[in-house]
């Protein structure tokens, strides 16, 4: 059967409620291989609520949907504040990208309570901004950005992130609405562990079937190398 955009592979899906350091219930859920433990988890921050973006997010519905199965991956994904999906609104109110701090510290304290390994950080768009910002925390491995705008986060958070010394990968799609492959090779050389990534043809979405799975290869590559390429086929 050929991998398609609405192929649904088997795994453990459980509904998951994130409660943060400033008194939040935040709601999501976690995808699990089905019948064998996790080798790595990617815990994935959404694009920005306010322009549509929450825990279903094409791309990261797509790896919950697929990477259990296919790569032995832990999905953990979730609403940041004020955020709704089918799966409900996490409390309080879109925060531009402050007070979301707590949000991501709550996925990431979920993440080592429930003794989830070799945990990735991705992040997507307004994801990234959280990412670069908050996701220095010594359970991370790495992160993998998706369509950096780099309006949030600042030379001063790439600078953080380079002491943090954790890779970081960046995918920049061709034509980005806000920050394309050349001056995000640039702007991230202040990060000398950062490997900037040009995917030709794509935008800032990810519309269609190839472009998710370059994304979905390029993470797995880097999370768990042994189930790389992906197959197209199951």
């Amino acid at each position: 059967m050929e991998i398609r955009a609405a192929t649904v592979l088997p795994a453990r899906r459980e509904p998951i409620e994130l409660e943060t350091g400033d008194g939040l219930t935040l709601v999501g859920e976690l995808a699990l291989p089905l019948d064998r433990p996790p080798v790595a988890t990617l815990v994935t921050l959404h694009p920005l609520p306010t322009h549509g973006g929450f825990m279903d997010s094409h791309v990261y519905k797509k790896a919950a949907n697929r990477l259990p199965a296919l790569a032995d991956l832990a999905v953990l994904r979730f609403n940041t504040r004020g955020t709704s999906s089918e799966r409900g609104t996490s409390e309080g109110t879109f925060d531009g990208g402050e007070g979301e701090r707590f949000d991501v510290a709550a996925a990431l304290e979920y993440a080592e309570y429930h003794d989830l390994p070799q945990v990735w950080v991705v992040g997507w768009s307004f994801g990234t901004e959280l990412t670069l910002k908050w996701a220095h925390d010594p359970l991370v491995e790495g992160a993998i950005l998706l369509s950096p705008p780099l309006h949030r986060a600042t030379d001063h958070d790439l600078d953080a992130w380079a002491r943090f010394g954790r890779p970081l990968t960046v995918l920049v799609p061709e034509f980005d609405d806000y920050l394309r492959p050349e001056e995000a090779r640039a702007r991230f050389a202040r990060v000398p562990q950062a490997e900037v990534l040009g995917v030709d043809g794509a935008k800032h979405l990810w519309v269609g079937e190839p472009y998710v799975r370059i994304v979905l290869n390029e993470i797995v590559k880097r999370v768990n190398p042994d189930a790389w390429p992906l197959p197209t086929d199951v």
